[in-house]
């Protein structure tokens, strides 16, 4: 009984943080269930194991593409601040206006992809 307390317990924690970073949605879910697998593994039940496992590993994935998504868009703003910069220092006002907006939009992408 101190165990189902103490997944329980485990679950409802990882649950709350999952609802206080709704961003890293994957990433909670998918340690919300490997510490069930982990606590499921002390008690010797394969099978629940499996299953908590398999789908920890299915929100791991999904995060992982997230976080590389968000990399990709954030390296493309950081490429279009250059621009801004350089076109601006050279007073291509016009020029680094189009390339701040190009910035603007691949932080927003980032941003929503976290």
């Amino acid at each position: 009984m101190k165990k189902i307390i103490a997944i329980m317990a485990t679950v409802m924690g990882l649950s709350l943080s999952v609802a206080a970073n709704a961003t890293d949605h994957h990433a909670a879910q998918a340690l919300e269930h490997a510490a069930v697998a982990e606590t499921h593994g002390e008690e010797g039940h394969a099978k629940i194991v499996v299953q908590h496992a398999k789908l920890a590993l299915e929100h791991a994935k999904l995060a992982e593409k997230e976080h590389a998504d968000a990399h990709t868009h954030s390296t493309a703003a950081v490429k279009s601040l250059e621009e801004t910069i350089k076109h601006a220092d050279a007073g291509h006002a016009a020029e680094a206006t189009k390339a701040a907006k190009e910035a603007v939009e691949h932080i927003k992408q980032a941003q929503q992809i976290k």
